[in-house]
């Protein structure tokens, strides 16, 4: 007997970008474990620039606990010269070196005897990244932190902290380095992220940052740049409704200008960005009601500082625009002195007229 189709089971604590946009879009369901071990405690995450001082304190201070260090630095070529320079910081301490290009047998001779807690420092390359469980081992220093990704620094970071001790992280960047920005973006949200059980928001912060990466291709992050992450986005949800039997609405691509004729221009006195200037135009088009555009003024301001007229002119007139739209009305004439609505025959039979100029003059008293 054959199945026709085939179950697939991941279990991931930070998923990939595009995994975790096709969960969330529902090609894949969602299961979230939040439970975590019992007896453990959120690893004390610092981000800082690169001290020996600071290093020195660290290791000191673990081994002053009967505790083994990790120092995570990522370039083999000069891996000896780092461990001569820890060395002389650090002259009480066993310190051995751990890396992928090392024969079978050493490797395990050197991870063995740091189980067995033979040596205080293991200076060693990503190999620790996954599947490393040392108890005592409760101090991670990671040198030139900014050029990790943001799933990997989680990861590296949840090699501390398995055993009933509190764990210290220290992500270290080079010092006078200006880090771009979604280097600080990572490094920010890893230190945000510290309580037990935070992959499944890592994994959306990395989301937001990477972009979802091709559901069909090859990429596992980035954003789609032939269409638009937004469109993107929602493409992807239309066509799983329609796959799951749900109604689509379509939406009205006629050519047609706005019906209501403001300004809808940003000026750059309030933002010189364009990027930035297209996110407000996307916050003003979601304004469908006066407690969206309440929402939406709030949101603008918090972020970008008080609105000038021109974009409350804009504000205000997207509304009108909506809701002109929920009863068809699709010809409104503007000038200085006044805003003329021209409604069509069905409007004009199924209203009283009467009330209608009543209620306009009392609007204009």
């Amino acid at each position: 007997e054959y199945k026709a189709s085939v179950d697939v089971l991941t279990l991931s604590a930070t998923p990939i970008p595009r995994t975790l946009q096709m969960s969330l879009v529902g090609i894949r369901d969602l299961a979230l474990i939040e439970t975590p071990p019992a007896s453990r405690y959120p690893v004390q995450t610092y981000v800082v620039e690169e001290s020996p001082a600071l290093i020195k304190d660290a290791i000191y201070r673990e081994m002053a606990r009967k505790g083994q260090v990790f120092i995570l630095f990522n370039r083999l070529e000069f891996i000896e010269e780092k461990r001569d320079e820890l060395k002389k910081l650090v002259p009480e301490a066993d310190i051995r070196i751990a890396h992928g290009r090392m024969n079978k047998e050493e490797l395990e001779d050197t991870m063995n005897s740091f189980v067995n807690g033979e040596f205080d420092i293991l200076l060693c390359t990503t190999i620790i990244e996954t599947g490393i469980d040392i108890p005592n081992v409760n101090t991670l220093i990671i040198y030139d932190a900014d050029r990790f990704g943001l799933s990997q620094l989680y990861q590296i970071r949840g090699r501390v902290g398995r055993s009933n001790k509190i764990a210290y992280a220290y992500l270290m960047h080079s010092k006078q380095k200006m880090l771009n920005d979604i280097a600080v973006k990572r490094l920010n949200a890893i230190k945000e992220f510290t309580e037990l059980g935070s992959g499944f928001n890592i994994a959306m912060r990395d989301l937001s940052i990477r972009g979802a990466g091709d559901i069909l291709g090859a990429e596992q992050a980035g954003f789609i740049d032939s269409v638009g992450y937004d469109l993107y986005v929602k493409i992807l949800n239309d066509e799983v409704s329609r796959l799951k039997g749900l109604a689509v609405e379509e939406e009205k691509h006629e050519d047609e200008k706005p019906i209501v004729n403001v300004a809808t221009h940003i000026d750059d006195k309030y933002t010189d960005s364009d990027s930035l200037k297209i996110e407000i135009h996307k916050l003003i088009n979601q304004i469908n009601s006066n407690e969206t555009l309440e929402r939406v003024k709030q949101e603008i301001e918090d972020r970008f500082g008080k609105i000038n007229e021109e974009i409350d002119i804009y504000m205000h007139s997207e509304l009108l625009e909506k809701l002109a739209k929920e009863i068809d009305v699709n010809n409104i004439t503007t000038n200085n002195l006044y805003i003329e609505f021209i409604l069509n025959k069905d409007i004009i039979s199924n209203m009283d007229i009467t009330d209608l100029f009543v209620y306009a003059s009392n609007l204009s008293n």
